[in-house]
């Protein structure tokens, strides 16, 4: 069975770095802004974001993630900077929309944030095969059914984007239009999505036999089948993680 997923194989540092270290890092990049929440804590977090993006070679892979959560960015630069309530300083109108400087300021903060946390996952996700991620934590004393239900969470999209593309290719050649106009995409729609939550079904249904049948629910101790990795380099980057964290809890604290 083929199980898809949205990693990226590259040759780099951030792919050799221990999940545990990306988990760390995620931890960190939505602490750090939270507890210093000034635009320019929010710029580097977001800047050294990128440059791990950038450095693991996957950067332009999460632009369209970035690009479908505009709709929801751009919602909050608009109510915020309309309806908040300590809006007071007029910035620029747009029509009889009058936008204040207060309510742009925070929305614009509140966007860097967002993005930066999409861009720590993303860092997670397109650098670490999901075996690997699960691997890690249950070696950690995650259990491996919390783990199994994970794996399955981070492999679902694909899976199913591989469905719908393989169902798309058999409804055509059997003549069927699912490109044009939208309306011919939503009426080719219905007929699509049918097969593809039957294939996924059936596809669970697989996959649970085969765990079945390794002793998945086996209560004997379980073995791994390679060695844990020695990354004593992760293990200075978890705890400069943590210290950056406590140093900015420290921060706001006595600030």
């Amino acid at each position: 069975m083929e199980f898809k997923s949205l990693y990226q194989p590259k040759d780099t540092f951030i792919h050799r770095l221990d999940p545990i270290s990306k988990l760390f890092y995620i931890g960190a990049a939505i602490a750090v802004p939270l507890l210093l929440p000034s635009l320019e804590v929010a710029l580097v977090c977001l800047a050294v974001s990128a440059g791990l993006l950038r450095g693991g070679r996957v950067f332009r892979k999460v632009l369209p993630l970035i690009g479908f959560s505009l709709v929801v960015l751009l919602s909050i630069i608009v109510i915020q900077g309309l309806f908040m309530a300590e809006n007071r300083i007029p910035l620029f109108r747009v029509g009889p929309l009058i936008f204040y400087r207060e309510g742009l300021t925070l929305a614009f903060g509140l966007c860097l944030r967002v993005v930066n946390i999409l861009a720590a996952f993303a860092i997670l996700v397109l650098t670490t095969k999901p075996s690997d991620l699960i691997e890690s934590l249950v070696r950690k004393g995650l259990s491996p059914k919390i783990g199994y239900v994970l794996s399955s969470v981070l492999q679902i999209i694909p899976q199913m984007a591989g469905a719908m593309e393989t169902v798309m290719d058999a409804q055509r050649s059997r003549g069927m239009e699912t490109e044009g106009r939208l309306s011919t995409r939503l009426k080719a729609f219905i007929p699509l999505i049918g097969p593809v939550v039957m294939n996924s079904l059936i596809n669970t249904k697989e996959r649970a036999m085969a765990l079945e049948v390794r002793g998945f629910n086996s209560r004997v101790p379980k073995t791994f089948l390679t060695e844990a990795p020695q990354t004593p380099c992760g293990t200075v980057i978890q705890w400069s993680l943590a210290g950056m964290v406590l140093l900015a809890l420290i921060w706001r604290l006595i600030g």
